[in-house]
């Protein structure tokens, strides 16, 4: 099988721009497009209208990433059995059903918190298939790996702008369900966009039990001391810093200067993360993990504009200086994942990567409506900010994660 997937990647031009790789960033996107005037704007926006609160919110995000958390290491398996493409294309096609299915429901009126949590919870398990293949296809269509995921890094930033402009925008003089429906549209054109790669299509012809395939992805990935190392760390991160800043931060502009001006600032944000993946096309450090690691000091300015009140260019500022932390140190991160990995076992091996970064982010992201009750919203962000610092020291204290070279 690596044999094989091998000398395909071999065969693929020098160019960046191959007609899979095109299709791919097309698919992706429109899809993250959808997804960025979804998830949390508009969501946040629905819930909070519904009634539900700072709480709801938390909720109903929890809810969408908790499944991806706990089966995106299933999807691994699925997209190295049944090759990445095939399994994209079902998840697609379901996310277009549940999410029309969504929109139907805020049409005919206020549905119930419950309803609202099932449909994204099974959203979030259609993801869970799709993030490992549509990890491990990016080697496999371009053959400069850092340069192909920051030009996808920067269409996913210009759609955070556009994703949230848009909502933004539709929400103004639209109904919710409108901006769902789009939403769901989106997948439809990602599937499209899949089906013409005709890519690896044909099933892999040895054939294991789904246990062996698990144990060998685990194999693979413990093997690697600077991969489980962050991993670790960015468990504590997510229930530490990002979950309750994507909980309380959006939810608290919101509340404070309206749902304008969250979509502009969050489209500051997209702004910034479209400098950092430049940025990261044009850089090549000897030593990726640890120039990331440094990079990603520049996202307590947002947090901490939230926590100190600023007024909302400050916060833009802020928030831009985030994109750019955050967007840099993913470059860097997937790049050394699909460079240093082997491509028969890349799947499995991102899906334990995705399942252990995602697997605390639901409970930082539930527990931010309460704490923020209990103690106080700044309080919790000031302990998010310490948080991240503290993560940017960890990653650079582990020699694996920091000494660790540059591939090609």
């Amino acid at each position: 099988m690596s044999v094989l997937l091998g000398a395909e990647r071999d065969k693929q031009p020098e160019r960046l721009w191959s007609r899979n790789f095109t299709l791919l960033f097309l698919a992706r996107t429109v899809s993250v497009l959808g997804d960025q005037m979804l998830v949390p704007i508009t969501i946040t926006v629905a819930v909070l209208r519904a009634g539900y609160g700072v709480t709801g919110v938390g909720y109903a995000l929890a809810a969408n990433t908790a499944p991806l958390a706990l089966l995106v290491i299933l999807g691994g398996v699925l997209a190295d059995r049944f090759t990445p493409v095939r399994v994209m294309i079902v998840a697609d096609v379901a996310r277009l059903v549940l999410h029309g299915v969504l929109a139907l429901s805020f049409a005919a009126g206020r549905p119930d918190l419950w309803w609202i949590l099932t449909l994204l919870a099974l959203s979030g398990v259609c993801t869970a298939a799709f993030q490992p293949g549509y990890g491990s296809v990016i080697p496999r269509t371009a053959r400069d790996v850092q340069r192909a995921n920051a030009a996808i890094r920067v269409t996913e930033s210009l759609m955070t702008v556009a994703g949230p402009a848009a909502a933004g925008l539709l929400l103004a003089f639209c109904p919710v369900w409108a901006v769902v429906l789009i939403d769901a549209g989106t997948f439809a054109l990602s599937a499209g966009c899949l089906l013409a790669m005709r890519l690896m299509f044909a099933r892999p012809t040895l054939r294991t039990s789904l246990r062996l395939d698990l144990v060998q992805g685990w194999h693979e990935f413990r093997a690697r001391t600077w991969l489980w190392s962050v991993i670790v760390i960015f468990m504590l991160y997510q229930v530490a810093v990002n979950g309750p800043v994507l909980t309380l931060g959006q939810s608290l502009i919101t509340l404070r200067h309206g749902e304008r001006v969250l979509g502009l600032i969050m489209s500051v944000f997209g702004l910034g993360a479209v400098l950092g993946g430049l940025l990261a096309a044009r850089i090549r450090p000897i030593f990726p993990l640890r120039a990331g690691s440094i990079a990603m000091v520049c996202t307590v300015i947002g947090i901490l504009a939230v926590a100190l009140d600023w007024p909302a260019p400050l916060l833009a500022v802020g928030y831009a200086m985030e994109g750019v932390g955050a967007a840099f140190w993913l470059v860097m991160f997937h790049s050394s994942v699909q460079t240093k990995i082997p491509p028969d076992v890349l799947g499995r091996v991102h899906a334990y990567d995705v399942a252990g970064s995602l697997v605390m982010k639901p409970v930082g992201q539930m527990a931010a409506g309460p704490a923020s009750v209990w103690i106080g919203a700044a309080p919790v962000l000031y302990f998010s900010s310490a948080m991240l610092l503290v993560t940017v020291g960890l990653l650079l204290a582990v020699p694996a994660v920091r000494n660790l070279r540059r591939t090609g």
